[in-house]
């Protein structure tokens, strides 16, 4: 499975997500998943932000070799399932062709529509990164149940997609 996080500048809130996916799902025994990361406004090969280098460094987690991606329609593409931080992502993946692949990360770990974005700390203090980074966690372990029990997690001893399970609507 190829997971896509999108946020708006690809420095906080997805790379931030991105790393906390491929640490969960290494405690996990996840070994199908792809994570990457991209920005709906981000600026080309900008690095993450001084409070999520900061953050994922108190978890033992590296964000400096990050650099931040824009957007694209290959991304869309290349991604089975994509987790955005905001309604506003959604409309531009979805713009981008990812109908039926698409959700807010909150909905898709909670298997609801109730619409809650993801706290955007850019510009706020560290505690504000702290609390972003400890919401993102509690999701990404949430969607990882969801993605093993439904069969396309990819861990040790399932076998892929559940053919019951539609893909999550955008």
């Amino acid at each position: 499975m190829r997971l896509l996080f999108v946020c708006t500048g690809n420095t906080c809130r997805s790379p931030m997500a991105e790393v906390i996916a491929r640490s969960v799902a290494a405690e996990r025994g996840v070994v199908e998943l792809q994570v990457s990361s991209a920005g709906t406004s981000a600026w080309d090969g900008a690095s993450a932000s001084d409070g999520a280098l900061l953050v994922a460094m108190e978890h033992g987690l590296d964000l400096g070799t990050h650099r931040a991606r824009p957007l694209s329609r290959d991304a869309v593409a290349s991604a089975d399932l994509i987790l955005v931080m905001g309604p506003h992502h959604r409309e531009r993946v979805l713009a981008l062709g990812g109908e039926g692949r698409t959700s807010l990360l909150t909905d898709f770990a909670a298997r609801s529509t109730e619409g809650r974005p993801v706290q955007d700390p850019f510009g706020g203090d560290l505690e504000i990164y702290r609390a972003t980074y400890e919401e993102l966690t509690q999701e990404i372990a949430r969607v990882l149940d969801r993605l093993v029990s439904d069969g396309s997690g990819g861990a040790a001893g399932t076998s892929g997609p559940s053919s019951d399970t539609p893909p999550p609507r955008g």
